[in-house]
């Protein structure tokens, strides 16, 4: 295996590790650590760490080393609106209906989740700084999203109406739902900053 594949390879397990909500916020990454688990040596895991680093889902400390930025109720209520102000511009660029698009829609990953649904509603507007913004907004959410499945009740019939109102092209509708599913999470952020704490 060559070193560009194994850096992937060790990127990729690792932020996915990072994302799944297992790892405290403020918590020490260790690159030796992370190594072992991956089978690797240290060098790609710290380029991997310096590279999710630079996409803000780690933090480099001097003289601490890597961890995982804490998560504070102003700083999550600031990336859910900037989520939604991202799904309301790339709404605004969505062509015209035309039949075969709303079709094809959702046929990605039909039942995949939130991140998924906003990805396939951002790709539509066809404009691929919006694409890299809201998967960079998706990455930062993970654990905020991992947590509030502890604190809302009806999440996954919130994303059935988000998708119901895509696969009919009604922008307007869509607007309504994403702005509805913005708004709880901002008026739920103080518990869901607390479940992101609570030891599971």
């Amino acid at each position: 295996m060559n070193a560009g594949v194994t850096s992937e390879r060790v990127y990729d397990a690792l932020k996915t590790r990072l994302l799944s909500g297992d790892i405290l916020p403020g918590e020490r990454l260790e690159p030796a650590a992370f190594a072992e688990l991956l089978g690797s040596s240290a060098t790609p895991v710290r380029d991997a760490l310096h590279r999710l680093a630079g996409e803000h889902i780690v933090e480099m400390r001097p003289a601490e080393g890597f961890q995982l930025p804490f998560v504070t109720e102003p700083a999550l209520r600031d990336l859910l609106v900037w989520n939604a102000d991202l799904l309301r511009l790339a709404l605004r660029r969505w062509p015209a209906r035309r039949p075969a698009d709303r079709a094809n829609l959702m046929a990605r990953d039909p039942e995949g989740g939130i991140r998924t649904l906003f990805s396939a509603i951002v790709a539509r507007a066809g404009n691929v700084e919006l694409d890299r913004h809201i998967e960079a907004a998706s990455d930062r959410l993970a654990t905020a999203r991992v947590a509030e499945t502890r604190v809302l009740s009806g999440t996954a019939g919130e994303m059935s109406e988000i998708r119901r109102a895509a696969r009919t092209g009604d922008v307007k509708a869509i607007g309504r739902r994403v702005a509805a599913y913005h708004r709880r999470r901002v008026t739920s952020v103080p518990a869901i900053v607390q479940a992101i704490y609570r030891s599971g």
